[in-house]
């Protein structure tokens, strides 16, 4: 099966020296499920009108004004995912694993004076970027050497100075250093064009065009969330509450691609291409969350919150290798090289700015025997639905200079890309004694505007807790179904093809909790 689809707009990638950031990169931090204690993950993350755990800090902080004691809270997890690509046909398979963290702190409440109670929580999550992803395949469309000779055709510099120009990106510069994109005549024409030698004989002699390609990405690093919360609440009937969060990023990609000639003929100016590149990025945000929980009546709660946007401060760096060779276009034949630092001197390094979106989440739950002494309480049945605005992410520079150019570009291609997506969890749990039991589930909507992206993620979940004494243990697992795209290239000119990625996988969370 061939996939491929027409992203308009994506002229503007080639613009620049080098910049990583692509409509994609964005999703990292903003398409992700509910982070939460072995309690919330086992009722599928929905806690927005439920309150009482130390969860509502990054959710809904109205909760947190459901404590009139102090918890110490510890929440270890492990996680791990089986990844199934496919890419024109040919399928794939990866496995990776890797511990996690979900909100571990403290929090507690102290009265106030007329009938106003309050809590303060501090929190600490933590989630791994930890991930492989591979797939490769036959192609007879099109070639991703072609972005580069599209890109240096439309830069208006002469070819022989490409590989010194700043102006254009460094694959490009790494192409024509290794004559993977040169000016040539084709027939029929009298001024010559700048090709990818991969298209060449096709190009000139009308001859069969296929290439087997290879695409390996694996992903690392950690996205670290520091919350601080405070709530309030009024004769246990009205709850209000806020947070500031400090997310902090650590994240590295490393990837490969590679391209070989299938048509079995030795003597067509292509024989390969490969490109390792290493992406890491590094940076801190700050973000607020307000909220509020109403009772109109004892057994049930309604909650609403808003979460601003996050300002990232980001700062990348970026180095790759090219390796090409080209049967005996060449006047000794052979396998040439390129680097960054051999073109630049050095790795360089970029600082920009990401405004992720906002989020709304609406919720209500219903308590059975909704008490005060949650002791006597014997379950509750929980729902979110939250709305998040996927196309409002926004890139800003932050360098010295003032040049928004690239920024703008691509920002206006977001708009075009994402769309505003609707997410849905639900969730209950029913008591015995000092026994618990808990199931959810949790949808996760499609961000990507284009019809022809199909993205989903599923998350099913169940689990058992025990309170007595002032402890209380909680064990969870959740298991997700993740349906993505990923795109091994970018070309301005004519369709994009694209693997299907389903991911499967299971999350194992344990949450220790102690009363002070």
């Amino acid at each position: 099966m061939k996939k491929h689809v027409l992203i308009t707009g994506f002229v503007f990638l080639f613009s620049v020296s080098l910049f990583a950031q692509i409509p994609e990169d964005v999703l990292k931090y903003t398409w992700q499920p509910v982070n939460g204690t072995a309690r919330i993950n086992a009722v599928g993350g929905a806690m927005g009108s439920l309150g009482g755990d130390l969860t509502a800090t990054f959710v809904n902080p109205a909760g947190i004004a459901f404590f009139k004691t102090t918890d110490i809270v510890l929440s270890p997890g492990y996680s791990f995912l089986n990844n199934k690509s496919n890419f024109r046909g040919t399928g794939a398979t990866d496995k990776t694993s890797f511990f996690t963290a979900g909100p571990t702190g403290i929090i507690g409440g102290w009265k106030g004076g007329n009938g106003w109670n309050n809590a303060l929580s501090f929190a600490i999550s933590n989630r791994s970027f930890k991930n492989n992803i591979s797939y490769s395949g036959l192609n007879d469309f099109s070639s991703g050497a072609e972005q580069y000779a599209a890109e240096v055709a439309g830069s208006g510099i002469n070819i022989d100075d490409i590989p010194g120009s700043n102006q254009v990106s460094f694959g490009s510069r790494m192409a024509v250093w290794n004559y993977l994109a040169d000016t040539v005549t084709l027939p029929g024409k009298n001024t010559p064009d700048v090709v990818s030698m991969a298209m060449w004989d096709a190009l000139k002699n009308g001859g069969q065009f296929l290439v087997k390609q290879y695409t390996t990405t694996a992903t690392s690093g950690d996205f670290t969330d520091i919350a601080l919360g405070f709530a309030t609440n009024h004769e246990d009937k009205l709850y209000i509450g806020g947070s500031f969060g400090l997310p902090i990023v650590k994240y590295t990609k490393e990837n490969k691609f590679r391209e070989e000639d299938a048509t079995g003929d030795n003597d067509n100016n292509f024989n390969f291409y490969e490109l390792k590149e290493t992406f890491t990025t590094k940076g801190v945000g700050i973000n607020g969350k307000l909220g509020v929980i109403y009772k109109p009546v004892e057994f049930v709660r309604v909650g609403l919150a808003v979460h601003t946007p996050t300002w990232y401060s980001f700062e990348d760096s970026y180095d790759a290798r090219m390796d090409v060779n080209l049967d005996n276009y060449r006047t000794t034949p052979g396998t040439t090289s390129a680097s960054v630092q051999q073109l630049n001197g050095s790795i360089p390094t970029y600082k920009y700015e990401l405004i992720t979106p906002w989020k709304v989440i609406l919720s209500g739950s219903y308590v059975i025997r909704e008490i005060e002494d949650v002791r006597k309480q014997k379950g509750f049945l929980t729902a979110d639905i939250e709305y998040v605005t996927y196309n409002s992410n926004k890139f800003r520079n932050a360098e010295d200079y003032d040049d928004n150019g690239y920024y703008d570009a691509i920002n206006e291609v977001m708009k075009k890309y994402y769309k505003g997506a609707l997410n849905f969890r639900v969730g209950g749990e029913l008591k015995f004694t000092t026994i618990m039991g808990r199931l959810g589930f949790a949808y996760y909507g499609n961000p990507y505007k284009d019809k022809e992206l199909k993205a989903n993620k599923m998350f099913i979940s169940g689990g058992l807790g025990y309170r007595n004494a002032g402890m209380f243990i909680d064990l969870t697992y959740a298991h997700g179904l993740h349906k993505d795209v990923n795109f091994p290239y970018r070309l301005p000119d004519k369709a994009n093809t694209f693997a299907t990625t389903k991911s499967s996988g299971g999350n194992i969370s344990l949450t220790l909790g102690f009363k002070i």
